[in-house]
C-alpha cells in the first residue's frame, strides 16, 4: 500500500492522533510493526528528557493534544506521543528513526527538522546522561564485525538490494557517491557532469595517465574504472557486491574496454599485486574502526614506491566519532552495517601510525554531498511507483527517504563533510 502524502502543515493546526497511513509487514519489520513494551515510569522520564532538549531548538513540534514546544521554525508533527517517547526511552536514537518509519511522527520539511537536530546533537543529550552512555546506549552486535566474511554480509545487505532501486534514484552514470558541482543550487541535468568532475579530479590526484597501472577499491557500477581506462589506465577494481560486479562488467564490456578493466569479488585484504596509483571512493565508511590499520596498510603495502592514493571519505567530528564508536545507530541497523564514519584526527592517525604513506594533500566539499542527496532524495520520490513495482513496500519507502534526508540534513548542518584525499609514498632513491 502506497503512503499516503503528509496533509499541509499549518502552525495554528491541531494535530489529531490517527493510525498510521498503511500497514507495517510484522514478519518484515517487527521492530517497527509494534512499538516497544516500556514501562509508564520510562516513557514519562524519557518524554521530560525529550521535551527539555527541543523546548529552545529553532524547532515548532506539535501534539496531538493541541501542545507545542520549541522555538518555532521547521515544523515536526508528533501523531503517537506514547509511541514515539517509548522508542526513543528503549532504543535511542535506533527508536527516533523507527518511529518515524512507522508513521508516529512527520514533518512537512523533513530535511529542516534534520539539519536542526544535527546542528544540535552533541546538546540533545543532558550531560549526566551523556556520562552514563555505556548503560543506556545500545551496543553493536559482534555479527556486523568487518571481517572477511562479516564484510560480505554486510556490503550485501545494502548494495544487493536491487541494481534495479539504484538505478530509479541515481543518474545515467550510477555513480553513488558525492559530486562535484560547478556552482550552487544544483540541477538533476547538470548531475552526471558533476560525477564526472568528482572522478576526474580524484584521477588527476592519482596521476593516472597511459599505462598506468590502477587498483580500484570499491567498483560501485563501474563509472569510475570505466573513465580510468579510457585514459589507457590498466584497471583492476574491486568489490564485494555481486550485483554491483554483474551491471559494472556489463557495462565495462558496452564501453569496448574489457582489454583494460578487470573487476574482481574480492575484499581488500585478498588484493596482490603492485599498483602505481589507488583509488577508493567512500569505501573506508564501510571498513570499521578496528580495520582500519588494516585497510590503511593494505593500500600502502599494493602502491609502488613513488605511487599515489587518492581517497574520498566521509567524516565526522572527532569528538561524536570518540562517543559513538561503540553504540549501535538507525543508519547501522537498517541502511549500512558494520559502518563507522571516520573523522579527519582518526584518519590522520591511522595513516600515520600504520603506514609509510604522508597525506599530501586534503579537500573538503560537504556543500556538494547536500546538493547530491537533495537530487537523489528528490529523484526517489518522484519515482516511488516505480519502487513499488519493484517490490519494496511502504514502510522501506519511508526508511529510505528518512535515510536520505538523514544524511542530507548532516551535511547541511556541517555535522558531516566529505574530504579528497592524497596520500603519496616516498619514491626509492
Amino acid at each position: 500500500m502506497r503512503t499516503a502524502a503528509p496533509r499541509p502543515a499549518h502552525a495554528g493546526r491541531t494535530v489529531t492522533a490517527r493510525p498510521r497511513d498503511f500497514a507495517v509487514d510484522r514478519t518484515r519489520w517487527p521492530d517497527v510493526a509494534v512499538p516497544p513494551d516500556a514501562s509508564w515510569a520510562r516513557t514519562a522520564v524519557t518524554a521530560a528528557v525529550v521535551r527539555r532538549a527541543l523546548r529552545d531548538l529553532p524547532l515548532h513540534v506539535r501534539f496531538p493534544d493541541g501542545s507545542s514546544i520549541g522555538a518555532g521554525g521547521p515544523v515536526m508533527d508528533v501523531r503517537d506521543p506514547r509511541a514515539f517517547h517509548a522508542r526513543i526511552g528503549s532504543q535511542g536514537l535506533v527508536g527516533f528513526g523507527e518511529s518515524y518509519m512507522a508513521g508516529e511522527w512527520d514533518a512537512p520539511d523533513l530535511v529542516a527538522v534534520l539539519t536542526v537536530l544535527a546542528g544540535n546533537a552533541a546538546g540533545l543529550i543532558p550531560r549526566p546522561l551523556q556520562r552514563l552512555r555505556g548503560l543506556w546506549a545500545l551496543r553493536r552486535p559482534d555479527s556486523e564485525r568487518n571481517t572477511p566474511g562479516g564484510a560480505r554480509d554486510n556490503i550485501s545487505r545494502h548494495y544487493d538490494l536491487s541494481n534495479d532501486l539504484f538505478a530509479l534514484f541515481l543518474d545515467g552514470t550510477l555513480t553513488y557517491s558525492a559530486a562535484l558541482f560547478d556552482g550552487f543550487p544544483a540541477a538533476w541535468d547538470l548531475l552526471p557532469a558533476a560525477q564526472h568532475r568528482k572522478i576526474d579530479r580524484l584521477l588527476d590526484l592519482a596521476a593516472v595517465r597511459e599505462g598506468t597501472r590502477l587498483l580500484e577499491i570499491g567498483t560501485g557500477w563501474g563509472e569510475l574504472a570505466i573513465r580510468a581506462a579510457a585514459r589507457g589506465a590498466h584497471v583492476t577494481s574491486l568489490t564485494l557486491s555481486r550485483e554491483q560486479r554483474d551491471l559494472a562488467l556489463e557495462r565495462v564490456a558496452a564501453a569496448g574496454l574489457t582489454d583494460r578493466v578487470v573487476v574482481e569479488l574480492r575484499d581488500y585484504r585478498e588484493a596482490r599485486g603492485a599498483y602505481d596509483a589507488v583509488v577508493s571512493v567512500e569505501m573506508v565508511e564501510a571498513v570499521g574502526e578496528e580495520f582500519w590499520p588494516v585497510y590503511f596498510r593494505a593500500l600502502d603495502d599494493l602502491l609502488v614506491p613513488g605511487g599515489k592514493v587518492a581517497l574520498q571519505a566521509i567524516t565526522m567530528p572527532h569528538d561524536r566519532m570518540l562517543a559513538s564508536r561503540d553504540t549501535f545507530t538507525w543508519i547501522q541497523k537498517y541502511v549500512f552495517p558494520g559502518g563507522l564514519l571516520p573523522s579527519v584526527e582518526a584518519v590522520a592517525e591511522t595513516v600515520r601510525d600504520h603506514t609509510a604513506l604522508r597525506v599530501s594533500r586534503r579537500d573538503a566539499y560537504g556543500g556538494h554531498y547536500a546538493e547530491t542527496l537533495r537530487l537523489w532524495r528528490e529523484r526517489f520520490a518522484e519515482r516511488a511507483d516505480e519502487v513499488a513495482q519493484l517490490g519494496f513496500d511502504a514502510t522501506f519507502r519511508r526508511m529510505w527517504t528518512f535515510y536520505l534526508a538523514y544524511s542530507e540534513a548532516g551535511f547541511r548542518s556541517g555535522y558531516l563533510d566529505v574530504q579528497q584525499y592524497l596520500l603519496t609514498k616516498e619514491a626509492l632513491r
